[in-house]
Order: C-alpha cells, then sequence, then structure tokens
C-alpha cells in the first residue's frame, strides 16, 4: 500500500512510520511538503498514494490564539490542499483531528454526533478542516483524539518530567478532564482503521478519565519523582486560550470496529518504559 504521510516527523507521525513500516510510505514534512504552499495538493497527488494520512498540524493551543492567521492557513486551508490531493491522487484520506471541537459542556463522553462548538482557535481551524476534508472527500476517516503525548516532540508528559528535574513542585489544573492518550496507541489503532477501510468520523482516546492535575500526579508516580504536584484552577492557570472543562471522548464506536485503546494510566506506564529504554540505549552509544 502506497501511503503519503504529513507530520511525519511530529509524534504521532513519528509512530505512524514505525507501525506502518511494512507500506510503501512517503514522508511528507517540511519543507518540501509545507502545508501553507498552494501547491502542496499537487505535490501529493504527484506521489500517486493509495492513502493519505494527514496528521500535519499547527497544534500550538495558545500558539493559535496569537496567530489564528497561520491556524487556519495550517489547519484549514492546509487540510483542504491535503484533501484536494488526495482526490486527485484517487486516495483514501485520513484526517486527525481533536477533542477541542467539543465546548465541554457534557458530563458524559462526547459521541461521533454530539453537536460541536470549539471554544478557541485552535478548535475552530482543525473543525474548519474536518469539514474540508468531507467536503472534498465525502468518504474521509476523521479521527479525534485528545490529550496526545509521545517519545518524540513536545508534550504534556515530558514538560512536567523536565519540570521536575528543575523545581520541587508543579501547579496543574485540576477543573478541566479528558483522556490522555499516548501516540503509539493512537498510531496502531488508525494503522487498523486504514486497513479495515473505516469511514466516517471516529474518536480514539486513552480509555477512561481524569483532570491534568491527576494524569501530572500519576507521570510523578510513574517516574518516581520527589516534585509535588499542587492543584489549581483553570483561571488561576492564566493560559491565553479557553479549553473545555470536559472532552472525554467515548469510544464506543472504536469497540464497534473491534478496536480500543488501553486504560489512559496503562499508555502512560508503556510509554514510561519506552522513555527509560530510549535513555538508556542513548546513555550507552
Amino acid at each position: 500500500m502506497r501511503i503519503v504521510l504529513t507530520g511525519a516527523n511530529g509524534q504521532l507521525g513519528y509512530e505512524l512510520q514505525r507501525v506502518l513500516s511494512g507500506a510503501d510510505l512517503i514522508l511528507a514534512d517540511q519543507p518540501d511538503f509545507e502545508l501553507t504552499d498552494p501547491a502542496v495538493g499537487e505535490k501529493i497527488a504527484a506521489q500517486r498514494p493509495e492513502v493519505v494520512i494527514h496528521a500535519g498540524s499547527y497544534t500550538d493551543v495558545d500558539g493559535c490564539e496569537r496567530d489564528p492567521d497561520t491556524a487556519f492557513q495550517v489547519n484549514a486551508q492546509g487540510t483542504r490542499r491535503v484533501a484536494e490531493g488526495a482526490v486527485k491522487a484517487g486516495a483514501r484520506l485520513v484526517y486527525i483531528s481533536t477533542d477541542y471541537v467539543f465546548d465541554g459542556k457534557k458530563d458524559d463522553p462526547y459521541t461521533e454526533s454530539d453537536p460541536v462548538n470549539p471554544l478557541n482557535v485552535y478548535g475552530k481551524s482543525k473543525l474548519v478542516g474536518e469539514q474540508g476534508a468531507l467536503a472534498a472527500c465525502p468518504e474521509a476517516l476523521i479521527v479525534r483524539t485528545s490529550w496526545l503525548y509521545g517519545l518524540h516532540g513536545k508534550n504534556f508528559v515530558m514538560t512536567i518530567l523536565n519540570r521536575a528535574t528543575a523545581q520541587p513542585e508543579v501547579r496543574v489544573v485540576d477543573d478541566q478532564r479528558g483522556s490522555p492518550t499516548y501516540a503509539r496507541h493512537l498510531a496502531e489503532v488508525i494503522a487498523e482503521l486504514v486497513r479495515r477501510d473505516v469511514r466516517g468520523v471516529v474518536h480514539a482516546g486513552g480509555a477512561g478519565a481524569c483532570s491534568w492535575f491527576e494524569f501530572a500526579r500519576a507521570i510523578l508516580e510513574e517516574a518516581q519523582s520527589r516534585c509535588r504536584v499542587l492543584p489549581i484552577t483553570t483561571a488561576e492557570s492564566g493560559r491565553l486560550a479557553v479549553r473545555p472543562r470536559y472532552s472525554v471522548l467515548s469510544i464506543a464506536r472504536l469497540h464497534q470496529n473491534g478496536l480500543s485503546l488501553p486504560p489512559w494510566r496503562d499508555g502512560l506506564k508503556e510509554f514510561m518504559a519506552a522513555q527509560e529504554n530510549r535513555a538508556g540505549t542513548e546513555k550507552r552509544a
């Protein structure tokens, strides 16, 4: 299978390269495949893919708030260009989206059919990306995920681990709830969804839910760190972008397709083991 993978050097792209290693994989990332380039769709089509997995995105939530033009250029118009490239190549399209398309007013997990109402520029730009993907490719697969972290790139887990080595305590928001998702597990699910030719919107996040504070506490427990974690409110955090207070995703449709992700705490344990193994390998090298 010939697959174009955008965002190949991101934390999800890194894991997708691993799980799709048996495919004819074209790594479409900067600088050769800029999502802001009007010709990026033509460049993708020229690769003659059977599948396009669009994992490339501008994911800095507060950065999107400061620079909405870039957010929409990358996440909305960029996705439309990628979708047009997939259409021209006659390829299936897989688009990676976010839990932040929801406003967080529910108290139970969001299903694929729940109304969307993003609160911040990042969520709005990703939603327009979803709409552009489906307009160009009505049979596209949209995978919404949440609180993603992995071995490669910047993410919440690495931020907490780095801060724990430099300071005696960290302050973390305790009034937002979601589902932490290990990028390796998500990549495995996406690869299987592609193999099974699943279409439409599918939610895929780590099973269960926690607050950012609970997540940080679990990270430090797994790392056997003496750093203390203190709960604060969203208002106290002073973050620029508004976040949904609740963005847990229902994975019932994923289960209907015979797939699942492990509980979020199990994902964290596996990540920590992989991180320790990588650190040991680098030290020996």
